[in-house]
């Protein structure tokens, strides 16, 4: 029953389902009566959704409209079109418009659509005041009441038959402005405008022009009168008196000024006139200003005045500009064509002139102090001139100079430059200092007192005399140093090291280093150093020479390692040489003893040995043993020439064993240069029968046999020894 009703409610809810299913074909916004409207005129956003559905059921609409990105309207509908009615278009309402509808959990948005206002409102304008005097300000207000910002408001300023004066400012949050312009000197009837612009679709729309609004100005006071007195024209020495009067409509605030060359020479506040009076010289020709101001009004009054001259400058005239010191120098002081004034001849100084004599004339000893400018004052009816100044120096003679490198020690190191200074002690400066290599001049410096020289030639067999000669203006002339001669100190070059003897060195044994250079100024410093330890050197020596030998006793074991020699001079160039290794070995007497000790064991070994040897032959002697010879004789002779050296430790009973010694002695005499030639030696020897019972004989019999075999390589008839009392001797 469960069951039944659960699939009944599922299909029920899938046909619920089916029921209401719809789709978004498109959406589109429109503009009426056109994208291009009027300003003022009404226009209409019209958003429409165009929806399929599967069956007819009722769908609620959520339209949004925007314009340049911001919501301007926005509504609830069950119908497929949504209208943002506006009334009175203007040029704010241009931008671009789209519009999103949201439907059952659905959303599409429309393209985009521009849509342009024409035309903007005409501006309103209005002045704070009608009428105004020079100097103040005229304050002005445009207004755009039914646009919105931003916008540019331009003020206009128009004088009667002249151009007008614009101002703009830009507004970003509000649809008016306020402008200031200033009332200046001439200005009487005055008209202002204003009209706004606004930026649409990469230009700008301008408003028409406001209405014009006329402003009156008067004047606050008249245009100064100036005037100079006894005239503009006078003579130095003349009293001149400049008169700057005016009318004014108040007093207050009211400034009278005097100028000349943009310097005041007198002002006066609330009065009417200014009066100025001054002895003319030729310095007050030139063009007066008198100025009135009151607030911000300002007028000028210019007057030229023209001053003749009285009398010329002075003339200052020296009897040397240039002269030696303790040597009389006269100055005299003069007026063309004017010989009626008064004279003072002064000395220039900084804190300000010192007087030296009231008079045309001055004549006195001169002295190096006494370097510098004079001038001459001339005084007639109290107007004072000055002459131009005149130079005089009065010179000490150089002193001899000096010649020195710079670095100190008169000596320079091959390659590097050499950098000499010569000074004079005393003379007035300047001195003129030349350089001297040899006797050709190499380089002329004119300073105070000394002048460097840089020679940068520096060979190892050139000239090496240097002198310098220092002259100033003094008449003593030039004075010439000593000539400075220069060491040129040639670097290390190339440093070896080597050995005596070499490689090998016998412990005890003396070592002789000797570490040379190809070349290098003297003296030079040897140093010798095992790589062990290269902070200590084992030998040093500072050597007029180009090598040194050192000679190192008592060489030992801890004396085995690598060597290297480091020269080095007054270059200050270190030259390392290449290694060289020493080993020490034991000397020869140490190797004697060594070998003492190691065979007199060995020697004593073999003695011992040969003693017991001999003795076990002693033991195994008898009376006189006799061998089955003849039919051994026969088996056994191949037997004994292929055994000889295999079978060491047997041999054939064809002979007897020999004495030992006796055997040595053969072995030795057979011996020679030419062994097929030697002869068989026999010895007669007594031996004891052989016990068939005991070991067979050792290596001492076999060496017999073996030593007869060697003498006689190629006998067969001598190849058995033949031993007296041997029964089958042949």
């Amino acid at each position: 029953m469960y069951l039944a009703l659960l699939v009944i409610f599922l299909q029920c809810s899938e046909l619920y389902t089916q029921e209401k299913v719809f789709t978004f074909n498109t959406v589109e916004i429109q503009v009426q009566p056109s994208v291009k409207v009027k300003n003022g005129d009404p226009m209409s956003v019209v958003c429409h959704a165009d929806i399929s559905k599967s069956t007819d059921f009722q769908l609620e609409h959520n339209f949004t409209i925007f314009k340049d990105g911001k919501l301007v309207f926005m509504t609830v509908s069950d119908k497929e079109d949504a209208r943002y009615e506006v009334s009175v278009a203007r040029s704010s309402d241009t931008g671009d418009y789209k519009c999103t509808v949201e439907a059952g959990g659905k959303t599409r948005t429309s393209d985009s659509l521009h849509v342009w206002v024409q035309g903007m409102t005409k501006p309103i304008l209005t002045a704070e005041k009608k009428e105004v005097l020079e100097g103040e300000v005229v304050k002005l207000r445009c207004d755009l009441p039914e646009e919105a910002p931003p916008l540019y408001f331009f003020f206009q300023k128009t004088k009667m038959n002249s151009t007008p004066q614009q101002k703009y400012v830009f507004e970003a949050h509000r649809n008016f402005s306020v402008m200031e312009f200033a009332v200046e000197e001439g200005d009487n009837i005055l008209q202002f405008d204003c009209f706004g612009k606004r930026y649409v679709q990469l230009g700008f729309e301008t408003s028409e022009h406001s209405n014009k609004t006329l402003v009156t100005v008067r004047e606050p006071f008249i245009k100064p009168t100036l005037s100079a007195k006894p005239s503009s024209n006078i003579t130095e020495g003349d009293r001149i008196q400049f008169e700057c009067s005016t009318v004014v409509a108040r007093m207050r605030d009211i400034e009278i000024i005097l100028q000349k060359n943009k310097t005041i020479l007198n002002s006066v506040r609330e009065e009417k006139v200014l009066k100025y009076s001054t002895v003319a010289t030729l310095e007050d020709a030139g063009e007066y200003l008198c100025k009135v101001e009151q607030g911000r009004a300002s007028k000028t009054t210019k007057l030229n005045v023209h001053v003749s001259e009285l009398f010329p400058k002075p003339i200052l005239v020296a009897s040397m500009n240039k002269l030696d010191e303790n040597k009389e120098l006269t100055l005299s002081c003069s007026i063309s064509g004017f010989r009626k004034a008064n004279f003072s001849i002064l000395r220039k100084n900084s804190n300000g002139d010192i007087w030296l004599r009231n008079s045309r004339n001055l004549t006195m000893r001169v002295n190096v102090n006494d370097t510098g400018s004079y001038i001459c004052k001339a005084e007639v009816k109290g107007i004072v001139k000055e002459s131009k100044p005149v130079r005089i120096n009065v010179y000490a003679p150089v002193s001899k100079p000096t010649l020195s490198v710079v670095s100190g020690l008169p000596q320079v190191v091959l390659g590097k430059p050499l950098r000499l200074i010569c000074r004079s002690a005393t003379g007035t400066p300047p001195i003129t200092f030349t350089f001297y290599k040899g006797n050709e001049i190499k380089k002329t410096v004119i300073n105070d007192t000394y002048a460097t020289f840089l020679d940068e030639n520096i060979r190892q067999n050139g000239k090496r005399g240097y002198k310098c000669d220092a002259r100033n203006n003094h008449s003593s002339g030039v004075k010439t140093s000593n000539i400075l001669n220069i060491t040129v100190i040639v670097p290390i070059r190339n440093a070896s090291l080597g050995s005596i003897p070499y490689g090998e060195v016998e412990d005890g044994s003396e070592t002789a280093f000797l570490c040379s250079v190809n070349e290098g100024s003297w003296p030079i410093l040897f140093r010798i150093f095992k790589k062990t330890d290269d902070k200590v050197p084992l030998f040093e020596k500072n050597e007029y020479a180009d090598r040194v030998m050192w000679r190192k006793e008592g060489m030992s074991r801890q004396d085995t390692g690598t060597y290297y020699c480091i020269a080095s001079n007054q270059a200050n160039v270190s030259v390392k040489s290449h290694p060289i290794t020493i080993n020490v070995i034991l000397a020869s007497w140490q190797k004697g003893i060594i070998a003492a000790f190691v065979l007199i064991p060995i020697a004593g070994a073999v003695i011992f040995t040969s003693w017991w040897f001999l003795w076990k032959k002693k033991k195994a002697k008898g009376p006189s043993m006799e061998m089955s010879g003849s039919a051994l004789a026969a088996n056994s002779t191949s037997e004994k020439l292929t055994r000889q050296h295999n079978d060491g430790d047997y041999y054939s009973g064809s002979g007897y064993i020999e004495d030992s010694e006796n055997h040595m002695k053969s072995t030795d005499e057979s011996k020679g240069p030419d062994l097929e030639s030697a002869e068989v030696e026999y010895t007669e020897v007594e031996v004891s029968t052989l016990d068939p019972h005991r070991a067979p004989v050792q290596k001492g019999t076999e060496t017999v046999y073996s030593e007869i075999r060697k003498a006689n390589n190629d006998s067969v008839e001598n190849r058995h020894s033949i031993i007296r009392g041997h029964p089958d001797a042949t």
